[in-house]
């Protein structure tokens, strides 16, 4: 019997890098892409160059020789990343493209697990967990796996980045294609117009799928260029509009930019450190736009201090607009722990002081004029003539039952960020419980992360370090599998526990199973009853 030829595997997925004279980060993505779990000839990986010098083109060159499943394209220098990814698309061989940066990375399941879910939810997107190394990741977006997410409803807008999982197919038949040429905002042109044609978005929320990672010098960082950057923008509302028609859901989608690309600009913090110039060319360009294409449908939705800048903003008050954002960038937040322990359950519970104040005292003050509704108006100062707001403008009632204060887990050079969130029980003070498992078992490894408050009182949002109010001498506390350190500059700290009775070196005489079972999907009762087993463990 004579056997038949053996078929050749399906080629799933591309990965396309735009690529200009990469730095040490580009070897991390390699390495990355040749430990992915999907095969090597299940996947390709596209390298665009735009126009390196000799001695990219002779590195691009090496990795494409040493692996079968990379080639690159050699083309002229555009200096943007759309032109090069567009002939990513065309030249993509695979069932789905995936545009990633040169010095970001992947983990070892990331592309199979994103195939895996499109083919089995037949995707035209899929936006997979995304963490950030030195950066925040918008975190609504993740919050869940949504196997079907509509514009309308789901958090989409929050991450316009392009690295996602796009069907080839999807994107040839529809057109879809970046900007050619220095276009600002040509990652939303592209993704949003790919959300619009998409039958099917997905987000794979509970496996991280992207490292996204964050240089010194990028352009996301440097100040922009009003009059160069602006009319970009315009071209993102023109898309949205021609794709909604007049309403709240129009008016939820262009609130995303208007908070984000103007709003967020004037924050009273940043203000204080522009140019008189810039500032008054900014304000020059922004003005129109928000009289035009931001109505009071849009501002309605938006929290108390971006509705207090935008009226000021539309109503041409520019004086006005000026004194307030130098009276918010003189609020100050702190947080410091009062008492921390370690619970028998093996957790950290701490207690915690947020404060949010201005020359000492306490930042924001409300009236609350008698009526049966019990409203809570936010009190400006008489220089900014705060009787010529409309009352719906300074109504807090809405913001205030918002009010949280959570701590944040960042590891340095790692992309966790685990929060955990509480609402004050008494005046400024909250109680948070931390695991060390899911600090430092279910995330890349890191061996040291900083603590940081993050706090928001009245729509206004803090992200300062937990401190302590003096630091005492030596470890501030050893127990639940971590040492609490006190940094140089009072921030607190945890550390692995690497000593004989640590909890994650007795974690290395369970099972294997249950060592690498998510912890987060165990149910409390095994969790208790792990953490018992463990505290019952013999010491080395």
């Amino acid at each position: 019997m004579t056997s038949s030829p053996q078929a050749s595997p399906r080629l799933r997925v591309s990965v396309v890098v735009a690529v200009y004279n990469p730095g040490a980060g580009f070897d991390e993505l390699l390495a990355s892409l040749d430990g992915q779990s999907l095969g090597a000839d299940a996947f390709e990986v596209i390298l665009c160059d735009d126009g390196s010098d000799e001695a990219t083109r002779a590195r691009l060159a090496a990795a494409a020789r040493t692996r079968a499943n990379v080639r690159v394209l050699t083309l002229a220098r555009t200096g943007w990343p759309g032109t090069p990814r567009n002939h990513g698309i065309d030249a993509a061989e695979g069932e789905y493209v995936f545009f990633a940066d040169q010095d970001d990375r992947f983990p070892p399941e990331a592309l199979e697990r994103m195939c895996d879910y499109a083919d089995r939810h037949r995707s035209d997107v899929v936006i997979g967990r995304v963490l950030g190394i030195g950066r925040d990741i918008p975190r609504a977006i993740f919050a869940r796996d949504i196997p079907h997410a509509h514009l309308d409803v789901d958090p989409l807008l929050e991450l316009l980045t392009p690295h996602k999982l796009f069907r080839v197919a999807f994107l040839r038949a529809h057109g879809i294609r970046f900007p050619d040429g220095r276009v600002r905002l040509e990652d939303h042109l592209f993704v949003v117009a790919a959300y619009f044609a998409a039958s099917v978005i997905s987000v794979l929320a509970s496996s991280p799928c992207y490292y996204w990672v964050k240089h010194r010098g990028s352009a996301s960082s440097s100040r922009i260029d009003p009059v160069i950057y602006f009319p970009h923008l315009l071209a993102v509302l023109d898309l949205v509009e021609a794709n909604t028609d007049p309403g709240e859901v129009r008016d939820r989608l262009l609130r995303h930019w208007y908070r984000g690309k103007i709003l967020q600009r004037l924050e009273g913090r940043r203000v204080v450190r522009y140019p008189p110039e810039y500032l008054a060319g900014f304000l020059d360009v922004v003005t129109p736009i928000a009289r035009d294409r931001f109505g009071p449908g849009v501002e309605a939705g938006l929290a108390l201090p971006f509705r207090v800048r935008s009226a000021l903003l539309r109503g041409g008050r520019r004086d006005d607009l000026i004194r307030f954002c130098a009276w918010e960038g003189a609020v100050t937040c702190r947080a410091e722990v009062v008492e921390i322990r370690s619970t028998r359950s093996g957790r950290l519970r701490m207690t915690l002081r947020a404060t949010v104040e201005r020359d000492g005292t306490d930042a924001f003050l409300f009236d609350s004029p008698a009526g049966p509704e019990h409203h809570r108006y936010l009190r400006l100062p008489e220089d900014i003539a705060p009787d010529l707001l409309p009352g719906p403008v300074l109504d807090a009632t809405h913001d205030l039952r918002r009010d949280r204060v959570e701590v944040g887990i960042r590891g340095a050079g790692t992309g966790i960020d685990l929060r955990r969130a509480t609402r004050p029980t008494a005046p400024g003070a909250v109680t948070v419980v931390l695991d060390p498992v899911e600090i430092f078992g279910a995330h890349e490894p890191a061996e040291r992360v900083a603590l940081r408050a993050h706090v928001r009182r009245a729509g206004w949002a803090f992200t300062v370090p937990l401190r302590v109010a003096a630091r005492p001498p030596g470890d501030l506390l050893r127990g639940a599998g971590c040492v609490v350190e006190v940094g140089p500059a009072g921030d607190l700290v945890l550390r692995r526990d690497r000593t004989p009775g640590g909890w994650l070196r007795q974690q290395a005489r369970l099972p294997r199973a249950a060592r690498t079972l998510p912890h987060r999907l165990l149910p409390r009762w095994a969790r208790r009853v792990g953490r018992r087993l463990l505290s019952r463990a013999p010491k080395r």
